[in-house]
């Protein structure tokens, strides 16, 4: 047993490393990481080690990656990264959000009435690890993943489709917005918010769900920096 907890300790350690090195990086939403022989040199790992690593911070939506191709900074994109990259440059911070007001208050409503217990868990499991982010980095993915959770609830496989087209865009456009502080604060609008939310959809309450999804989408727009807000 103590030998598992000390690799636990060492993945956790090395995972904290890891997120240090990408905010030193400045990588932009999309940027490929370093190769693995190349992390294991500079971190002082073994191959294994690292791998355990990536895959923690792969569930936290922070990377991902592809066989053959490498490990990338930020959400899985839909479509290939020049498709990415155009759809990037084409939205602004205002225009995305008013796409996604076009379509995640009926997502919600739709999550009331069709999502599981073991749904409304998945929720709240994201909804708390936003709240115990260290960075906005660490908010933003779990931020995604709950939005995410959200719209994967409302079992509509088409308007699934439809999402993660948005939510892929989203990460990419809000990947480099500068924020006045280091990570969100304890009173931050969106915790609060998210709980309303999954109140009413775990309270199979359509049309509230609908309105508080509405209602934070709003404030996001509020209070969104003045960098992302030209």
């Amino acid at each position: 047993m103590q030998r598992l907890d000390e690799t636990q300790d060492r993945t956790a350690s090395l995972v904290r490393k890891l997120r240090e090195f990408l905010a030193e990086a400045e990588l932009s939403h999309s940027d490929r990481l370093p190769p693995e022989r190349a992390l294991v040199t500079k971190l002082g790992v073994s191959r294994a080690e690292l791998r355990k690593a990536l895959d923690v911070l792969e569930e936290d939506g922070l990377i991902w990656r592809h066989v053959g191709r490498g490990t990338f900074l930020g959400a899985r994109p839909v479509h290939n990264l020049g498709d990415l990259a155009y759809l990037r440059d084409l939205a602004r911070p205002v225009q995305l959000l008013e796409a996604r007001m076009a379509i995640e208050p009926a997502i919600a409503r739709l999550a009331a009435l069709h999502s599981t217990t073991q749904d409304h868990e998945r929720l709240r499991h994201w909804a708390e690890r936003a709240r115990q982010a260290d960075d906005w980095r660490m908010y933003e993915a779990a931020d995604t993943n709950l939005h995410n959770a959200i719209a994967q609830a409302a079992h509509n496989k088409l308007l699934m489709h439809l999402f993660n087209e948005i939510n892929t865009v989203k990460r990419a456009v809000l990947w480099n917005v500068e924020r006045r502080s280091p990570r969100p604060p304890e009173d931050h609008f969106a915790f609060a918010q998210h709980d309303s939310i999954i109140d009413a959809i775990a309270g199979r309450q359509p049309d509230v769900a609908d309105d508080a999804m509405r209602n934070h989408l709003v404030s996001v727009t509020a209070n969104l920096p003045p960098s992302a807000a030209r």
